[in-house]
C-alpha cells in the first residue's frame, strides 16, 4: 500500500479521515485560507469538484494559518464560512501547519514527493498537489495557479484510468 494511504487527517469536528478512503480516486490537496487574496480560488476548486466528482475526483482542503494569519476562523466555523462565503462542499480538515517541525505528516510527505521551486517549503496559501488513483503525487502547483489551469491534468488522469 502507498505510504500516503497510511496517513490520516481530522475533519474540523475532530472526526478521523483516513487517507485510505481515497484509494482509487484522483485527489487534489490544497492548503487553504479564508482571508487570503487567493481565496476566490475556492469557487474554481468547487467548480472542478462538482464537474469531476462523479468520475472519482476529490478535493481535500487543509486550512492553514501560517501565512500572515489569513485563516482566523476556528475549526468549528471553517466549514460554515467556506460554504456560506464560497459555496464549498468538498471536504475540509481541521487547521494544520504545512511547514516547520509541526507540519502535518501529509504535507511532510507531499513536500518530500514534489519539491517546490528552490525549496520544498509551502510558500503561501493555495499550494496544490494532484495525486493519482494510486496515491502518487503527480504534480505540484503554485499558489497562483488557478484551478482552471489544473483541469487539463485532471481530465488526462481521468482518461488514463
Amino acid at each position: 500500500m502507498n505510504k500516503f494511504y497510511k496517513l490520516d487527517a481530522n475533519k474540523p469536528s475532530g472526526e478521523l479521515i483516513p487517507m485510505a478512503s481515497f484509494q482509487g480516486k484522483l485527489l487534489l490537496i490544497v492548503n487553504t485560507a479564508t482571508k487570503c487574496g487567493l481565496t476566490p480560488q475556492f469557487e474554481g476548486l468547487e467548480k472542478l469538484y462538482q464537474q469531476y466528482k462523479e468520475k472519482g475526483f476529490e478535493i481535500l482542503g487543509f486550512p492553514c494559518n501560517q501565512f500572515a494569519g489569513q485563516e482566523p476562523e476556528s475549526n468549528e466555523n471553517i466549514e460554515q464560512a467556506c460554504l456560506i462565503n464560497h459555496g464549498v462542499t468538498f471536504q475540509l480538515t481541521e487547521k494544520v501547519a504545512v511547514n516547520g517541525k509541526n507540519a502535518h505528516p501529509i504535507f511532510k510527505l507531499l513536500k518530500k514527493e514534489k519539491s517546490g521551486f528552490l525549496t520544498s517549503s509551502i510558500k503561501w496559501n493555495f499550494t496544490k498537489f494532484l495525486l493519482d488513483r494510486n496515491g502518487n503525487v503527480v504534480k505540484r502547483y503554485s499558489p497562483t495557479t488557478i484551478p482552471e489551469k489544473i483541469e487539463a491534468d485532471i481530465k488526462f488522469l481521468i482518461q488514463k484510468t
